[in-house]
């Protein structure tokens, strides 16, 4: 009998450890629950300020689209020299390409001048077909 009421203490023992560790659990299972359904509205939270915050950058967007359409063409001749422009750009960027990426000295020209300093060597002549021409352009008139 002894030994019967050693083992229901022993039994009896174990279920107490058992129901500490579970309630332990179950307390456990409560904190990560409440943590998740705090990450879950935070998550909510952010995607609803992202949903505004993309549905603000997509009417900027038309609104910029709309003035590009309403925006007057440029003048003839604008468009030429920025054509020009851009033409003498790519024409160069492989003389000045080691020099602009910090790998090289800058491209001399024939004179042995570094090549932005020509402009001011020539005293600052313009050969631009828009100083060629006797008058300026004149404004359009506003309505």
């Amino acid at each position: 009998m002894d030994s019967d009421a050693h083992e229901e203490f022993e039994l009896s023992k174990k279920h107490e450890d058992i129901l500490e560790r579970r309630a332990l659990l179950l307390q456990q299972m409560e904190a990560l629950y409440e943590q998740h359904k705090t990450k879950k509205k935070q998550q909510r939270l952010r995607s609803r300020a992202a949903s505004t915050r993309n549905a603000q950058i997509l009417k900027d967007l038309e609104d910029v689209e709309k003035k590009l359409h309403t925006r007057q063409l440029l003048h003839p001749d604008i468009i030429h020299l920025e054509t020009r422009y851009w033409a003498s750009v790519e024409q160069k960027l492989p003389e000045w390409e080691q020099y602009l990426l910090g790998e090289g000295k800058a491209p001399v020209s024939e004179t042995g001048t570094p090549l932005g300093q020509e402009r001011l060597i020539l005293g600052q002549q313009h050969f631009s077909p828009v100083h060629s021409r006797s008058k300026p352009p004149r404004p359009k008139p506003r309505k």
